[in-house]
C-alpha cells in the first residue's frame, strides 16, 4: 500500500469512527440558493457547500485560491492575471486570449463572464456557494465543471455594520467596514468597502521592486426596497488594482530545451537567470510584472410575489472590465524578445428571468436568459534582439535592426451573444419519493475580427471568424427520502460549454465541449443534529474538450481534445463531538483521464503522440481536509481556536504528464484564534496560513520554442501570520 492510498484510508477510518451518539448541540442548517430558489444544503440532489460570512475573512478565504481547503475536488491553477479554477478535473485550459473556464462564477445570481474579473467582490458576502458537478439545465453555458456563486450582504433594517482592521507580515495592512442606513419601513442602504495593500512575497532581483504585491480597492452600495408584494435590490460595485501582482517566474529548463541555462546569449555576455538562490518566490527580469485592472459590476434583482403559488425574479446585469498585466517570457534580465504585454477589455449585459410555481406536490422552475458581451483583447510581444537568436551576424545592420523591430502581435474583437431557456419540474409522489425532470436550450454566436502578425516566422493574416452552436441538455434526478434524517439521489445530466472564437487567433472556432454526467449521493444526519455527512459518487463522459498549448512555431494554439473520462468519490463530515468542539473533514478520490487525444511533442520535435491514458491537468488523485474548531468561555467572553490541515495529491499542469510541469503531494496547515468581547462588539483575531512554509507551485507552462520552451509560473503564497481586529455596531 502507498501512502497516498494509506492516507486516503485513513482518514475514511477517521470518519467511521465518530461516535453515534454526540454532544447536545446542534449543526446549523445551511440554505443553498444557487439552485435558483432557497433549498436546505441537506435537502438539495446533488454536491454542494456553503461556506459562511466568518469564512470569508483575514486568514481565511480571501480569493479563489483559499476555497482549495474548504470544497472537496477543487484545484487552482494561476496564469495571466486569473485564476484557473479546476472541479473534479475539469476547468479552464485556455491560455489563450478570451478563453473561459468550465466553472460558472456568478455575482448575486448574475454571470461573470471575464476569468479575470471573477471573484474581484469577495468582500462583504453572505456566503459563497459551490455546486459541484455539471448544471446544465439550470445555468446552461460554462458550467460543464460546477457554479460558484457569491452573495453579497443586503442592507439591514437597522442602523449598524463593522469595521475591520488587519495587519501582518509583508506590511500587509488591510481594511473592510460596511454600513446600513433606513430610509424608512421600506427602504435602506448598505456600503461596504475593503483597502488592501501588501508587499511583495518576492523580489526582482534585477530591479529591486517587489514582485506579487498587491494593492487593491473595492466598493460597494447596495439599495433595498421591500414592497407589499415585490422588492428590489440594485447593487453597484467598483474594483481596482495596480500592483507588481501574477509575475511570471522561473522554474528552470523543460524536456524540450537545448540548453541548459534560459536563452544563453553569448554576444549579451551569456546573461542568464537561475533559481535566484533557490527561493522560487523571486525573479530576476529586466521586465517588471505590471498588473493593472479596473471594472464595474451593476445588478438589479426584482423580486415579485404573483400569486400564493407563482413568484417571478428578473436578474439583470452590466459590467465592465479593463486589464493590462505585462511579464518576461525569456526569464531573464537581459533586454530580450520576452516583453510580454496583455490587454484584455470587456463590455457585457445579462438579463434573466426565473418563474417558480410551488404548489402541493408540484415545483415548476422556468426561465430564460440573454446574455451579450463585446470583448477586445491584444497580446503584444516586441522582438527586441531577436537578431542575436535568428542571425547574429546580422547585428548592428539594418537587416538586424529590421528583425528587431518585429512583433507578436495577436490583436482583435469577439462578441458574444447567447440565448437559453430552461424547465424543471420537481414531482413529490409520495414523502419518500422524488422525481426532478429537466431540460435546457442553449443557443451561442460568437464574430471575431482582427489580425495576427508574427514577424519571425513571416505571417500577417486577418483573423476574421463567425460561428454559432446550439444544444439541448437534460436532467433527471430520482431523490429518496427513506427517513427525515436521510436522502438519496441518482442523477443523470448532460451540460454545455460554448465553442470559442479566441481574440486575434489564428486557430479556427472550437467545437463546444460537452459532457454526459451521472451521480449517486447519499447525505444525513443524526437523530439529533450533531451530525451531518454526505457522499457522492461520479462518472463523466467528456467529449471536445478545449486545450491551448503552443505549437512548433511558437504560437499559441487552441484544439479539441476529443474525449475524456472522469469518476470520482467524496466523501463530508461535520460533527459536534464534544460539548465546544467541531469537527470538519473531507476526502476525495478522483480519476481523470484522456480517452483519445493526440498532440504534437515539444520534447520530440513535435511529433504527433497519442496521450490516451495521461492524467488531465490539475485532477489530483486524492485530497483530503481536517479541520477542528474548539470554542469556550473565558473571562466574560468566547474564546475560538481553530486549525485545519489540508492535503493535496501531485498534479500535472500539462496533457503530458512530465516532471517540467508538476506539482508534488503537499499539505497546508492553517489556524486561528478568535476571542469575542462580551457585548458581542469587538472581535480579535490572530491568524496564520501555511503554517509549514511549504512551497507549492499554482501553476506551470512550457514556454514556446522562442524561448526555448522554458519553464514558467506562478506559486502559492508562503507562510503569512497577521491579526484582525473588528468592531460591530
Amino acid at each position: 500500500m502507498n501512502k497516498k492510498t494509506a492516507m486516503y484510508i485513513g482518514v475514511l477510518s477517521a470518519l467511521s469512527t465518530v461516535p453515534a451518539a454526540l454532544a447536545e448541540p446542534m449543526l446549523e442548517e445551511v440554505v443553498v440558493t444557487a439552485t435558483k430558489r432557497s433549498v436546505a444544503l441537506e435537502d438539495f440532489a446533488g454536491a454542494g457547500n456553503v461556506l459562511d460570512s466568518s469564512a470569508v475573512r483575514p486568514g481565511g478565504i480571501q480569493n479563489v485560491r483559499d476555497m482549495v481547503v474548504d470544497i472537496p475536488n477543487l484545484s487552482i491553477g494561476d496564469q495571466f492575471g486569473f485564476a484557473r479554477v479546476f472541479m473534479r478535473g475539469i476547468g479552464m485550459t485556455s491560455i489563450d486570449i478570451g478563453g473561459e473556464g468550465a466553472v460558472s462564477f456568478l455575482q448575486d445570481g448574475a454571470i461573470v463572464p471575464r476569468p479575470a474579473a471573477q471573484l474581484m467582490g469577495m468582500f462583504d458576502l453572505a456566503q459563497v456557494e459551490v455546486l459541484r458537478g455539471p448544471q446544465g439545465t439550470l445555468y446552461g453555458r460554462g458550467a460543464t465543471a460546477g457554479v460558484i456563486n457569491m452573495v453579497t450582504q443586503k442592507p439591514g433594517d437597522e442602523f449598524g455594520g463593522y469595521a475591520s482592521l488587519t495587519a501582518g507580515d509583508y506590511s500587509l495592512f488591510s481594511f473592510e467596514g460596511a454600513v446600513d442606513i433606513p430610509m424608512g419601513e421600506r427602504f435602506a442602504v448598505r456600503l461596504a468597502t475593503k483597502q488592501e495593500q501588501r508587499d511583495g512575497y518576492g523580489e526582482n532581483k534585477f530591479s529591486g521592486e517587489d514582485v506579487d504585491d498587491r494593492d487593491a480597492q473595492a466598493y460597494r452600495a447596495t439599495f433595498a426596497y421591500k414592497g407589499d408584494s415585490w422588492n428590489a435590490t440594485l447593487s453597484g460595485q467598483y474594483y481596482e488594482e495596480d500592483d507588481n501582482n501574477y509575475a511570471f517566474h522561473y522554474f528552470g529548463t523543460s524536456a524540450g530545451s537545448s540548453l541548459d541555462v534560459p536563452l544563453a546569449v553569448p554576444i549579451l555576455n551569456g546573461r542568464t537567470v537561475d533559481m535566484v538562490g533557490g527561493d522560487i518566490y523571486d525573479i530576476n527580469s529586466d521586465q517588471e510584472a505590471i498588473n493593472e485592472r479596473d471594472g464595474y459590476l451593476v445588478n438589479l434583482l426584482l423580486d415579485f410575489q404573483l400569486s400564493d403559488a407563482l413568484s417571478l425574479r428578473s436578474i439583470t446585469s452590466m459590467q465592465n472590465m479593463d486589464r493590462f498585466l505585462r511579464d518576461d517570457l525569456d526569464s531573464t534580465d537581459a533586454n530580450l524578445f520576452g516583453r510580454n504585454d496583455y490587454t484584455e477589455e470587456s463590455e457585457s449585459f445579462g438579463q434573466e428571468f426565473v418563474f417558480d410555481y410551488d404548489v402541493d406536490n408540484l415545483n415548476v422552475l422556468a426561465g430564460v436568459m440573454y446574455l451579450e458581451e463585446d470583448l477586445y483583447g491584444k497580446v503584444f510581444v516586441p522582438l527586441t534582439n531577436i537578431c542575436f537568436l535568428l542571425a547574429p551576424e546580422t547585428c548592428g545592420t539594418d537587416f538586424g535592426d529590421f528583425l528587431n523591430s518585429g512583433r507578436y502581435l495577436q490583436d482583435g474583437d469577439v462578441d458574444i451573444t447567447a440565448y437559453g431557456a430552461f424547465a424543471e419540474v420537481t414531482y413529490d409522489f409520495s414523502d419518500a419519493w422524488t422525481v426532478i425532470a429537466g431540460l435546457r436550450y442553449n443557443y451561442e454566436e460568437r464574430d471575431g475580427t482582427g489580425s495576427f502578425i508574427f514577424d519571425a516566422i513571416g505571417l500577417n493574416v486577418a483573423t476574421d471568424q463567425k460561428e454559432d452552436w446550439n444544444d439541448v441538455t437534460p436532467r433527471v434526478t430520482v431523490q429518496y427520502t427513506p427517513s427525515e434524517n436521510m436522502m438519496l439521489y441518482a442523477t443523470y445530466t448532460e451540460a454545455f460549454k460554448s465553442g470559442v472564437i479566441n481574440t486575434g487567433s489564428v486557430s479556427p472556432p472550437l467545437d463546444p465541449e460537452t459532457v454526459d454526467a451521472f451521480e449517486l449521493g447519499l447525505k444525513g444526519s443524526n437523530s439529533d443534529g450533531s451530525m451531518s455527512y454526505s457522499v457522492a459518487a461520479f462518472y463523466y463522459d467528456y467529449k471536445d474538450l478545449q486545450i491551448s498549448f503552443v505549437d512548433e512555431t511558437s504560437t499559441v494554439s487552441t484544439i479539441n481534445a476529443a474525449e475524456a473520462e472522469n469518476y470520482g468519490l467524496e466523501a463530508e463530515l461535520s460533527a459536534v463531538l464534544t460539548e465546544g468542539l467541531t469537527l470538519d473533514v473531507f476526502a476525495t478520490y478522483l480519476s481523470a483521464e484522456y480517452e483519445d487525444f493526440v498532440n504534437g511533442d515539444y520534447a520530440n520535435g513535435f511529433a504527433i503522440t497519442d496521450l490516451s491514458g495521461n492524467t488531465l491537468p490539475n485532477a489530483p488523485e486524492y485530497t483530503a481536509k481536517l479541520g477542528l474548531t474548539y470554542e469556550t468561555d473565558l473571562g466574560s467572553g468566547l474564546l475560538r481556536l481553530y486549525g485545519e490541515v489540508y492535503f493535496q495529491d501531485e498534479v500535472f499542469f500539462t496533457e503530458w504528464n512530465r516532471d517540467d510541469a508538476y506539482q508534488d503531494s503537499y499539505e497546508l496547515v492553517n489556524a486561528h484564534v478568535d476571542y469575542e468581547f462580551a457585548d458581542g462588539r469587538w472581535m480579535l483575531s490572530v491568524w496564520g496560513r501555511n503554517l509549514a512554509d511549504e512551497e507549492v507551485l499554482s501553476n506551470n507552462i512550457i514556454t514556446a520554442p522562442l524561448y526555448d520552451s522554458l519553464r514558467v509560473g506562478s506559486v502559492l503564497p508562503p507562510r503569512t501570520f497577521g491579526a484582525t481586529a473588528q468592531f460591530n455596531f
